[in-house]
Parts: C-alpha cells; sequence; structure tokens
C-alpha cells in the first residue's frame, strides 16, 4: 500500500508536471490515473482557460489604470477660474478680470491645460498599462511551462545595458513630464531656455521646440533645460528707462514722462491690455551723460514689446514739447600744446 500511495503522486507528476491543475488533477482522479488524457486535459483546456483568464484581467486592470491615471492627473493639471482669480489675487492683481477674460475667454485658454492633461494622461496611462502587459506576458511564459530565470536574467542585463545606452532620452521624458505637468510654459509662450529664446511651437515629451525673432527653430532637448523664464504667463512689466540731462528739472520731466504714459495707456488700443496704472519709480542711474528715469507699465502677457515702443515714441514726443533734452554723449578734450623750444 504504501508503495502504491508514492507511486501515484508520481504518476500524476508525470502527467500534469511539479505543479498540477485543478482541471488535470481531476481528470487524471476520474479516469483512473489514465496520464494521456490528464494530459490533453492540460495542455489544451486547463492551460489555454489560465491564459485566457491572465490576458482578460491584465485588459481589465489597463483600462482601469488609464482611468485612474487620467482622474489623477486631470484635476491636478488643470485649474477652474475661482482658483484662478484667488490666485492672482494673492499675487497682487487687484482686478483678476482684466487677465481671466470672459468665461468663454477663459475656457479658451483652459483648453491648453486640457491638452497637456490628455498627453498626460495618456503617457503615464501608456506606461502602467505596458507594466501589467510585462507581468501578465511573464505569467503566461510560466503558465507555459518555460523557466522563467534565465528569461528574467537575459531581460536584466538587457535593461541594464540599454539604461546606460538611454539615459539621457529617460532624462528628457522625465523632464518633459514634470515641465507639462507644472505648466512651465505652453504652445505660444515667449519663453527663454538659456541660449535659445523665442516663441514655444511644440511642447514634446523629449524636446521643446522654439521660434527665434530672427526665425531660427531651435530644437531643445527637455533633460538640458536647466532653467525657464517665461515671459507670457498671467501678466508682463513694460519697462521704460529714459534718459535725461543733468541739467534737466526732474520732477518736471518725471511728470511730463508719467502724463505721456498715461495718456498712451488710456487710448482705446491699448486700454484693454494694461493691467495697472503706469507706475513711475524715479531715478534708476546717474551715467556719465546724463540721469536714467525708470517707469513700468504692468500689462496683458506678450504686449511688452509692442507697448514699450510706442511709450518711448510718445515720451521722446513729450519730452520734446516741455524742452526737455535726452542727452548725447559728452566729452571735454584737453588739448596740450607742445612747448617751443
Amino acid at each position: 500500500d504504501a508503495a502504491v500511495l508514492t507511486t501515484v503522486p508520481d504518476v500524476l507528476d508525470d502527467a500534469c508536471g511539479d505543479d498540477p491543475g485543478w482541471l488535470c488533477e481531476w481528470v487524471f482522479d476520474v479516469s483512473d490515473g489514465n496520464e494521456r488524457l490528464a494530459q490533453v486535459a492540460d495542455w489544451f483546456v486547463d492551460r489555454p482557460l489560465t491564459v485566457l483568464l491572465i490576458v482578460i484581467v491584465a485588459w481589465l486592470l489597463g483600462r482601469l489604470a488609464r482611468r485612474a491615471v487620467a482622474k489623477v492627473v486631470t484635476p491636478f493639471v488643470t485649474r477652474d477660474r475661482m482658483v484662478e482669480r484667488s490666485r492672482l489675487q494673492r499675487l497682487g492683481i487687484e482686478n483678476p478680470s482684466l487677465l481671466l477674460g470672459s468665461e468663454e475667454e477663459f475656457r479658451e485658454r483652459a483648453a491648453r491645460a486640457e491638452g497637456r492633461a490628455k498627453s498626460l494622461s495618456s503617457v503615464l496611462g501608456s506606461t502602467a498599462a505596458v507594466a501589467i502587459w510585462i507581468i501578465a506576458l511573464f505569467m503566461i511564459v510560466g503558465e507555459l511551462g518555460i523557466q522563467l530565470g534565465p528569461l528574467l536574467a537575459s531581460a536584466g542585463i538587457a535593461g541594464v545595458a540599454l539604461g546606460f545606452g538611454a539615459q539621457s532620452l529617460v532624462k528628457d521624458c522625465i523632464s518633459g513630464m514634470f515641465i507639462l505637468m507644472e505648466d512651465q510654459y505652453g504652445i505660444g509662450d515667449i519663453v527663454d531656455l538659456g541660449e535659445a529664446i523665442g516663441e514655444v511651437e511644440e511642447v514634446a515629451l523629449r524636446t521643446t521646440v522654439l521660434r527665434g525673432l530672427d526665425g531660427t527653430v531651435w530644437h531643445v532637448p527637455n533633460g538640458e533645460i536647466t532653467r525657464v523664464g517665461n515671459k507670457s504667463q498671467l501678466w508682463s512689466v513694460a519697462l521704460v528707462d529714459v534718459d535725461v540731462a543733468y541739467d534737466a528739472d526732474l520732477d518736471v520731466a518725471e511728470r511730463t514722462i508719467h502724463a505721456a504714459a498715461e495718456a498712451l495707456c488710456a487710448e482705446p488700443d491699448w486700454a484693454d491690455d494694461i493691467v495697472e496704472d503706469p507706475i513711475m519709480l524715479g531715478v534708476e542711474h546717474l551715467g556719465a551723460d546724463g540721469i536714467t528715469i525708470r517707469m513700468v507699465v504692468k500689462c496683458s502677457p506678450g504686449s511688452q514689446w509692442a507697448l514699450q515702443r510706442q511709450l518711448r515714441q510718445r515720451i521722446k514726443v513729450a519730452l520734446d514739447g516741455a524742452g526737455i533734452e535726452i542727452p548725447f554723449p559728452q566729452r571735454t578734450l584737453w588739448i596740450r600744446e607742445q612747448p617751443t623750444e
């Protein structure tokens, strides 16, 4: 009897393997130890059903992972109007509506945030789905009786080699992901990325494409971006420095400059771009040829350059009308006569 009890597990192992499935074991018991029938049930029914179950579970988990990532990322990236209003008020903007605009205009600007949310959700969801399917693939391979040890060792070696060779690629993708999540810049923004300065034409996970003022197209790897200067977020500042002569009346000069700026900002063509009234900061620098007076105007993003050019033109006309001289380089020459013999 003991010999029979010892032989039955050995026969079962020969028929169904070291880890027999429930169907193979059941067929083996029902058929009074028919190895052939148990093997047929194992290979053509039990294992295909297990593989099918693994595929179905992996597909469901992939779908759930994509939805979960979208639900987490979307609220993090997008903001509603009330949040933006409170944020602008904390930053000192007295009338945030000038920047937020109407509900329809705000929704149009929010489309960029929705696009970022979709891009991030797609990338992160795909990453999670790939990880799930890789695990499912290993489970299927193990179910088919293939030894996973050598396969995992080979995959580990290949992964290490690929990781060393693709360090910059991984760095670029991770940096691009954080750029999109933090909304450091978007398409249409004017940014300073170091050597590359211009308007953003494309923001991808690996690179950012800028077009400079001279038309040059810059392709900047996201991993190489160490600092970002965005000149198009929330508001901008038109900064104008005006030089006047040392013999000019500074109080009159400041009043003239300020009046010219206020008149320009009140015009219908510019009023919509002005966030706050012009602020006269006063004397900025005592130079070799004149005194520099500084004035700033807070305006909508991207309008500062045109506003600065127009302010300089109006201020020049106003100073000429007030009889205030804009200095030019002045030098005093001392001519030394040669002694006569």
